[in-house]
């Protein structure tokens, strides 16, 4: 059992289109209701302790949905953007944003870059938004950048991961993951950095995450045994022999 606050959670936020499905209103007023839980993810984190926090936010296969959706969340973006960049820098939060960004609107490229700027001496959150991203991909975007023969090691391919993902610095490895909504699955996301997270699925959908649920998820992360392939500081008491 680990009494530690994992330094890392990262959240695939499922469920905004279900949950908005479920009320009889159309999807995109599930991606509105998911920015009023971002915002309560975010205030709540540092006072758990928690240093980075990274958000599933668009993946690279999210261009296959509907055009009227993949606009409506670059508008969600945009307001995003514009709105919440002065609440990161009173509260002390460093925003980046991983993924490509050469098929994003230009309009959004600039306001990444200015709230990557604003918010850069931010030092009680490092939040990260994954946008237009494929682990998979960035993993094989790396790997192309590599310029020896030799194989790189583990510290200097996360540093080309970073490269490839318009980042200036590697992202730590993930301590904690959690994906709302109820599925059971990665979904491309920091499959690198997460080879030893602990993982959690939640049924709840996304804008019904709130503070409480995030403060569920690290007790559930400190009840959790983390070896990293070695074994227990205390073996377990042997399973008493059953009786003749």
């Amino acid at each position: 059992m680990s009494s530690s606050v994992p330094h890392h959670v990262a959240i695939i936020m499922d469920g905004n289109g279900r949950w908005a499905q479920s009320r009889g209103l159309p999807r995109v007023f599930g991606h509105r209701a998911g920015m009023k839980a971002v915002r309560a993810v975010v205030e709540t984190a540092p006072r758990l302790g928690i240093r980075h926090l990274s958000l599933y936010a668009f993946s690279a296969d999210n261009w296959r949905r509907p055009a009227r959706e993949v606009q409506a969340l670059m508008n969600l973006l945009r307001r995003y953007l514009r709105q919440e960049v002065d609440r990161c820098v009173a509260n002390g939060v460093r925003l980046s944003v991983w993924g490509r960004r050469d098929r994003l609107p230009d309009d959004i490229v600039g306001q990444i870059a200015a709230a990557e700027a604003r918010t850069r001496s931010g030092d009680r959150l490092h939040l990260r938004l994954l946008l237009d991203y494929s682990a998979r991909e960035a993993i094989a975007r790396a790997a192309a950048l590599w310029p020896h023969s030799h194989p790189p090691s583990r510290e200097e391919f996360a540093r080309l991961l970073a490269v490839a993902n318009g980042a200036d610095e590697p992202m730590p490895e993930v301590d904690l993951l959690v994906r709302t909504g109820g599925e059971q699955r990665l979904s491309d996301f920091l499959l690198w950095e997460c080879a030893y997270a602990e993982l959690l699925f939640v049924p709840t959908m996304w804008p019904d995450f709130g503070p409480a649920d995030l403060e569920a998820a690290v007790r559930e992360f400190q009840r959790r045994e983390r070896r990293f392939g070695g074994v227990p500081e205390r073996p377990r008491a042997a399973a008493a022999p059953p009786p003749r």
